[in-house]
């Protein structure tokens, strides 16, 4: 089969296409004719094993996969935690989700990752209330458009959006946000703020770190959260106890993979936003597929901020 695969860890050009063996899945594995392999910023960062779960080599990168299952013909999403760059991935069969008939494949692989993030930093890590004003940053991407959108569909308000461009801003208003400003980090304290009607914000989503984590954190009002869940910059940061007391804040870190030891939270997301969609209350921002031979101009495009929406990449061509 045609794969992507990693022999050394460093720049877009250690993706190299070759040809190996079709996997053979054991026991509670299950194997899938890969029809779109999900594309995230965090394949980036395996790529040059900085992410959060350390890689080895060799690898084919790709956590994500919509296909066909070889044994019963059903279409589903899977998590393969990695091998899905690729023709056939083999999975375990309990990270297998049925897609419903109304759904295309991209549309479902874009909630499988990015619509699951989204759903759990309201639900499981930020324990959003309703009114509460929320920040979004990276509105544009694959998890901050589909962010924006549940948002007003769980009561907070308002929601602020932050992109690196106007048109980016453009699409996160259409989506429903009530502001959409800069996400620079000079200035953005006050940005936020003010997008708030002069008030601290009571949830930021963040997945930038270094400034911009800094930025959000001051804009937090008594009792307001920031949730981690990234660190696209790779720049540390330091906070202490003492802030956190004085201002009555929380930090708190999302790592979507943790989810992984109960199954049932992807389930549980996944039906509601599955039906979300069938509805037509949620909207699934598709970005550029690539073929199977382009991962390396995806990946420059992801670290460059060039997309929006889910990208994708098509193993078939």
């Amino acid at each position: 089969m045609r794969a992507i695969q990693i022999k050394q860890f460093g720049g877009p050009e250690v993706l190299e296409l070759v040809e190996l063996p079709k996997p053979q899945p054991a026991g509670e594995e299950v194997l899938i004719r890969v029809t779109l392999a999900g594309l995230n910023f965090s394949d980036t960062h395996t790529r040059t094993n900085s992410y959060v779960r350390k890689a080895t080599l060799p690898l084919v990168p790709g956590s994500e996969v919509a296909g066909v299952r070889e044994d019963t013909g059903e279409r589903v999403v899977a998590l393969t935690g990695s091998g899905g760059y690729a023709e056939y991935a083999k999975v375990p069969a309990q990270l297998t989700f049925p897609i419903p008939p109304q759904l295309d494949d991209a549309t479902a692989l874009a909630l499988l990752i990015q619509g699951t993030t989204a759903w759990h930093l309201y639900r499981t890590a930020g324990r959003v209330l309703d009114g509460e004003s929320v920040v979004v940053h990276a509105a544009a991407g694959g998890v901050g458009s589909l962010a924006i959108q549940l948002g007003r569909l769980f009561g907070a308000r308002p929601v602020i959006a932050t992109a690196s461009s106007a048109e980016k801003r453009q699409l996160a208003l259409e989506l429903g946000a009530d502001v959409a400003i800069d996400g620079a980090a000079e200035g953005l304290t006050e940005r936020l703020i003010a997008a708030n009607d002069g008030r601290a914000v009571d949830v930021v989503f963040e997945m930038s770190g270094g400034d911009v984590f800094d930025a959000s954190y001051r804009a937090l009002a008594h009792f307001g959260r920031i949730v981690v869940c990234g660190i696209a910059s790779q720049q540390p940061n330091t906070l202490s106890s003492g802030s956190l007391l004085r201002h009555s804040r929380s930090v708190v870190g999302f790592y979507l993979f943790h989810c992984l030891e109960h199954p049932g939270m992807f389930g549980q997301a996944l039906s509601e936003l599955f039906a979300l969609v069938r509805e037509q209350r949620l909207r699934v921002v598709v970005g550029r597929t690539y073929a199977l031979g382009e991962v390396r101009q995806a990946h420059v495009d992801l670290r460059e901020r060039r997309t929006s929406g889910k990208l994708l990449l098509d193993p078939t061509v």
